[in-house]
């Protein structure tokens, strides 16, 4: 049986131009980019040839590229650094933030570096209150304000551009988890006024254990790993010269395909939506789903109550369709989702998460939306 994978918010599969790029470096550069024999200095060539082109396709400064192994510790780095370098002690965030940005800060709060953490208030879908973020800022102290580009489980967009202005007006630091629309949106930093941005390969047909932090050069800060003098000084440890040359390979694909693998998502996007509400009475869906206000890889859909709900994913694998409830990086937790358990969503309602890319079909999809109405049909509470 041919899986079908609907996971690609969790991990994407390797593009293939980015496992022959890789493969080549594996094969004939090995030296230690620190090395200053010739061949330390051609991987090092490599490593700065990547970051060129990182900045290039974010209208950045190479010197504002540091690579870390993914999307976590590149939060964390922004989040502890930023709120160390300026002595801030007023943090902003929301309560569907990514465990990486949640987490982290609650951890500085529990320790009594920040003092204070305020959460801005958001709608039923997801929605940011720009209104509120700005009486936050307004009523307290210098703030660092980290909110997520899209959410990883719901899809709902905020608006960089907006959150930027108004941080800008109040001195704040911004820092936005854009793990999940890096490769699927252009992020010109000239334009949106963020002091961090971060990425994570594996979210775009790129390898694992490979990502990226932006640092506005407007800012500095201290580095969060030490041991050596890698990364200009910020990030102890020898490169992960494989992967930095697939993500920047990745992002490269990812930026030329840009307008039509877009266009070829957001229809499968929009043609699963509109099967299950034909099909499944009763259905709906979690977080925004129009097009300018809902990222176009994720639709997470709400079942109607049903037996065992919590067998539906299970269910699915059984039929070798490959989803996910909520985020991927709470996979195995006995804990609901705090993504959904935020917006509200009825905890009684089974929650799937299908997440897309360049490589799924609409015959696939087919398939789907018939081995879920089975599904449904046979376990659906009267």
């Amino acid at each position: 049986m041919k899986k079908i994978y609907l996971d690609n918010a969790a991990t994407t599969p390797l593009d293939k131009s980015v496992i022959s790029e890789m493969t080549n470096v594996m094969e004939n550069f090995y030296g230690n980019p620190s090395a200053i024999h010739s061949m330390g200095r051609e991987v090092r060539t490599l490593v700065e040839k990547a970051r060129k082109t990182v900045a290039s396709l974010l209208n950045a400064s190479p010197s504002e590229i540091f690579f870390t192994s993914g999307g976590t510790e590149a939060d964390n780095t922004a989040i502890r650094c930023g709120i160390a370098a300026f002595g801030i002690k007023h943090a902003i965030t929301t309560k569907i933030e990514h465990h990486a940005v949640e987490h982290t800060l609650n951890a500085l709060l529990k320790k009594g570096i920040i003092n204070k953490l305020s959460f801005v208030n958001i709608d039923c879908k997801g929605n940011i209150d720009y209104n509120h973020l700005e009486e936050l800022l307004q009523n307290n102290e210098r703030s660092f304000v980290s909110l997520m580009h899209a959410n990883n489980e719901l899809g709902t967009l905020s608006d960089m551009e907006r959150i930027g202005d108004i941080c800008e007006k109040y001195n704040a630091i911004y820092h936005s988890d854009t793990v999940q629309t890096m490769g699927h949106y252009v992020h010109d930093v000239q334009k949106l006024k963020a002091h961090f941005i971060v990425c994570a390969a594996h979210k775009l047909h790129g390898p694992k254990g490979i990502g990226f932090l932006y640092v506005n050069s407007n800012i500095k800060i201290e580095p969060m790993i030490f041991g050596g003098a890698q990364e200009r000084n910020m990030r102890g440890g020898t490169e992960n010269v494989y992967g930095i040359v697939g993500l920047a390979k990745a992002l490269e694909i990812a930026y030329s395909e840009m307008a039509a693998h877009q266009k070829h998502i957001q229809t499968l996007k929009d043609y699963l939506k509109n099967k299950l509400i034909e099909v499944i009475p009763g259905v709906e869906f979690n977080g925004e789903t129009e097009e300018n206000k809902s990222l176009y890889t994720v639709l997470n859909v709400s079942f109607p109550e049903m037996e065992m709900s919590d067998m539906l994913l299970f269910n699915l694998d059984i039929q070798g369709i490959c989803a996910s409830g909520g985020s991927a990086c709470s996979s195995g937790s006995n804990i609901g989702s705090h993504v959904l358990n935020g917006i509200g969503a009825c905890p009684n309602r089974p929650a799937v998460r299908f997440s897309f890319s360049k490589y799924n079909t609409i015959e696939e999809l087919d398939i789907v939306v018939e081995k879920l109405k089975a599904i449904v049909e046979k376990n659906t509470l009267v």
